[in-house]
């Protein structure tokens, strides 16, 4: 039991580390000058969520199928969206930088 307990907390801070460098890995690609870099992990992210419901088995009726399938994809597509909320974030904030430092040059 103690080693389960154990081995539970190591995975823990692995999935916490694992997620912080993530996050900064798209904060740093969102800070490039060009746009295309920071999509790249939202993209992965969303083509990962792909392969879950490529392996979704089909329910008892139609309906069960769509809702199974809609949830799947709503839930797979968490760390999607928090990636693209990031992404639009930094970009808002080099926008807003950009837009200030053109206007101090026409001060100029």
């Amino acid at each position: 039991m103690e080693i389960a307990t154990r081995m539970m907390w190591v995975v823990l801070v692995f999935l916490l580390v694992f997620g912080a460098g993530v996050i900064l890995l798209q904060v740093f690609l969102s800070r490039r000058e060009s746009r295309w870099p920071g999509l790249i992990l939202p993209g992965i992210s969303f083509l990962w969520s792909l392969v879950y419901l490529l392996n979704l088995m089909p329910g008892e009726s139609p309906l069960q199928t769509a809702l199974m399938a809609l949830f799947t994809a709503l839930l797979s597509n968490i760390p999607t969206f928090v990636l693209l909320a990031v992404y639009f974030a930094c970009r808002e904030r080099r926008r807003k930088k950009d837009a200030v430092e053109k206007m101090n040059i026409q001060d100029l």
